[in-house]
């Protein structure tokens, strides 16, 4: 019973997951869904990216926190529309709370929608929320077998940013091992190795995501 139950659940929120998407369509917005484990980088990611992007797209925000709105005051103060959606305890983001808060931001002014899911490499993986886009962080201080340990998560992704690249030298990292891994778990996505505090790697990253904003358009 319990299973069954379960797997009503997952298709309901395929259900709604559909449904966000052709809000968005009908928008011409891009949603690009960020997920890893809480610290590795997420909000300052985002934020990087945003003062890249935010002179040739028109951005919008929604923080995923299990309670709180410190992220979301991060991005409001630089001048982007930015919503906060406090989970109360679920470790991830579902479609339904998503379409509640799209009525929320300026749908007919927006290129872009950054959703910083909640801290964790499992949940967030098993529900799609209506995105154009899945971006999974992997931070340096993290270690490098998180791709063998937790698949899903790598597998059903379209591109993995490995952060926090300065630490490289401090931690015992194999690049090699994670590139490996990756590769057999998800070919075809690619893979980028970024310093958000410096900018090292980002012009990549922004090319890649300004491709796929247009493709929405």
């Amino acid at each position: 019973m319990e299973i069954k139950v379960l797997h009503q659940i997952m298709e309901w929120n395929e259900d709604v997951s559909q449904e966000v998407k052709e809000v968005l369509h009908t928008h011409h917005i891009c949603m690009i869904n960020i997920m890893g484990s809480p610290g590795t980088g997420k909000t300052s990611l985002i934020t990087a990216l945003i003062r890249r992007l935010k002179d040739t797209w028109k951005i919008g925000v929604i923080e995923g926190d299990i309670a709180g709105q410190i992220d979301a005051e991060r991005i409001a103060a630089l001048g982007v529309p930015a919503v906060q959606l406090n989970t109360d305890g679920t470790c991830h983001i579902e479609a339904m709370s998503i379409q509640h808060i799209l009525p929320s931001l300026p749908l007919d002014d927006l290129d872009v929608i950054f959703v910083e899911n909640i801290g964790n490499l499992v949940c967030p993986a098993e529900f799609n929320i209506g995105e154009s886009l899945r971006i999974t962080l992997l931070s340096i201080p993290e270690g490098d077998d998180k791709v063998e340990k937790y698949p899903l998560m790598f597998t059903d992704t379209n591109c993995l940013v490995l952060s926090k690249s300065d630490m490289l030298p401090y931690f015992d990292f194999d690049m090699s091992r994670v590139f490996s891994n990756y590769r057999t778990l998800n070919p075809d996505a690619p893979l980028f190795c970024v310093n958000s505090r410096n900018g090292d790697g980002l012009d990549e990253l922004v090319h890649f995501i300004s491709d796929q904003i247009k493709k929405a358009k």
